[in-house]
């Protein structure tokens, strides 16, 4: 990380079906190899199984399950005088939306349904009813920063 400047933020080209950044991010963040198409096709495919299994707007969903999965707080490492303390610390908003949809990808590769279209459509409905995998993540990266609390003072 930079300490002389502050890094620009590249602006996101929202994805072409829905007009919508934070999917167009997604879509980035699943692509392997810069195969877009394929991510996309991905994307969209999950879309479409979430919208025959909820009768819902697969846009909504996806949504709520990004803002359920946002993590508010976690623990950071501090060295002071020889021992290593985990401070919990805020979180910024770019990072809570980054971590969100990297657990979001790692749990839905670890699902055991067919087809990784089928598996991202599982974990945004179970993300979006706070249940699953990426919402105990979220959950456990809360209680750790519970169980530190004493230590916030060696916030930077």
């Amino acid at each position: 990380m930079s300490r002389r400047k502050v890094i620009q933020e590249r602006d996101i080209i929202a994805d072409p079906r829905y007009g919508n950044k934070l999917i167009a991010k997604f879509i980035n963040s699943i692509m392997l190899d810069g195969k877009k198409s394929k991510a996309e096709g991905l994307i969209y495919e999950a879309f479409d199984i979430i919208e025959a299994k909820s009768k819902e707007d697969p846009k909504k969903i996806f949504e709520k399950a990004i803002d359920n999965s946002r993590p508010v707080i976690e623990v950071k490492s501090r060295r002071v005088g020889g021992s290593t303390y985990q401070v919990p610390t805020e979180i910024r908003p770019s990072r809570k939306t980054a971590l969100a949809l990297r657990w979001l990808i790692k749990y839905a590769k670890a699902r055991s349904e067919k087809g990784m279209a089928g598996k991202l459509a599982g974990e945004f409905l179970d993300a979006a009813n706070n249940r699953g995998a990426t919402i105990k993540k979220k959950e456990d990266t809360h209680r750790m920063a519970d169980a530190n609390k004493a230590f916030a003072h060696y916030r930077w």
